[in-house]
């Protein structure tokens, strides 16, 4: 049996993929959390072989819960299930060790093909989403952009910025303007926006 977690933090959707994975024969769901920060704690208690996570969830979203997981070399495969099909969400994924990446409107037996694949230590991706996610290209923002673009869109003003990143308000300016251009905005909140829509913050 394949042991599986699933974690999402809509209880209708998580109740029924459970209930539907619970009818594959080799499939056992062992433990359902709501929240991204209790999946550590419930990865070592029941020690699934497969890890299923939403990524918009309260606590910690699903690729943060996943870059964890694999810095704390947890033994479990892991699976992104999601509506969100932004082509930075895949890069980040793959990046943090995700071997699965499923859309939440495929059929159950999609999960549950993707689900053995990725315990058997192959890859599933959805075709759609890989396809965008190439013609996307890479993530132009360096890490500092993304870092200024996230703040601006907490609605935070350049000097608490500047203060809370070392910064200067001038070079805070800088990194906003440069981010704009590459992303070919001309304010800072449309270039929070258009970052945001490629899951690149």
């Amino acid at each position: 049996m394949i042991r599986v977690l699933l974690a999402d933090d809509e209880q209708l959707i998580r109740g029924a993929v459970a209930a539907l994975l619970g009818l594959e024969p080799d499939l056992d769901v062992v433990a359902e959390v709501g929240r991204g920060d209790e999946v550590a704690a419930a990865v070592a208690a029941h020690a699934p072989d497969v890890a299923v996570l939403d990524i918009e969830m309260p606590g910690a979203d699903g690729l943060t819960v996943a870059e964890r997981l694999t810095a704390s070399g947890a033994r479990c495969a892991i699976c992104i299930l999601t509506s969100f099909g932004r082509p930075g969400y895949l890069r980040r994924a793959m990046a943090a060790g995700v071997r699965g990446f499923v859309a939440k409107d495929a059929p159950t037996q999609e999960l549950a093909a993707a689900i053995r694949k990725i315990h058997d230590g192959g890859r599933y991706l959805d075709a759609e989403l890989a396809a965008t996610a190439m013609a996307a290209g890479d993530n132009p923002l360096t890490d500092r952009e993304r870092e200024v673009l996230r703040l601006t869109g907490t609605g935070a003003e350049t000097a608490r910025i500047a203060a809370r990143l070392h910064l200067s308000e001038g070079t805070v300016r800088n990194y906003l303007s440069t981010a704009m251009t590459k992303l070919g905005e001309s304010n800072r909140l449309a270039a929070v926006r258009a970052a945001q829509d490629m899951g690149w913050i």
